[in-house]
């Protein structure tokens, strides 16, 4: 572990077992860093059936496609976190009315976290892509591109492809 010290006294922490974890301990006043998972927040956008995704212009997952979304600032709702990336991402405005899934990722090199995804109705404007999107396109749910990228993504987009496909099945 990376040389680290306590945010209460400054001493430099040490590393203890507790709980069966190995974690970060301040010998001075006791305090204990536990890490955290990240939070992610995305937009699902779907017009006339279609779901609205983007192309990464970055690494990671440079060229692969994705749901609008961005990391939850601290002080962040993440309903109004998933309405601020897509208007940064896509100059689209949004109100978000629901949670559509939560996903767990382990593959995102920045770390470890957890992606919420909320469902979000326009209100506003028009697609224009920021610097760190390639492209952005509207989807039917079987004719998804084959390249999505991690960080929860993968999973959510086929979790609504195969909602689409059972109501359509209906």
């Amino acid at each position: 572990m990376p040389t680290a010290y306590c945010f209460h006294c400054g001493t430099e922490l040490e590393e203890k077992t507790l709980d069966g974890q190995n974690r970060l301990v301040c010998a001075s006043c006791g305090w204990v860093h536990y890490p955290q998972l990240k939070v992610g927040a995305a937009a699902l956008v779907v017009q006339e059936g279609r779901l609205l995704l983007l192309r990464r212009r970055r690494d990671p997952w440079q060229g692969f496609w994705y749901l609008p979304a961005g990391y939850v600032e601290v002080d962040e709702n993440p309903a109004a976190a998933a309405e601020r990336e897509l208007f940064e991402e896509t100059g689209l405005e949004a109100d978000a009315y629901g949670l559509a899934g939560a996903y767990y990722f382990d593959d995102d090199p920045r770390g470890n976290g957890i992606l919420l995804v909320y469902n979000c109705h326009v209100t506003g404007g028009v697609i224009s892509v920021n610097d760190e999107v390639e492209a952005a396109g509207y989807f039917n749910p079987t004719d998804l591109p084959e390249q999505l990228t991690g960080a929860g993504h993968e999973p959510a987009i086929q979790d609504w492809a195969s909602r689409q496909k059972v109501w359509q099945s209906i």
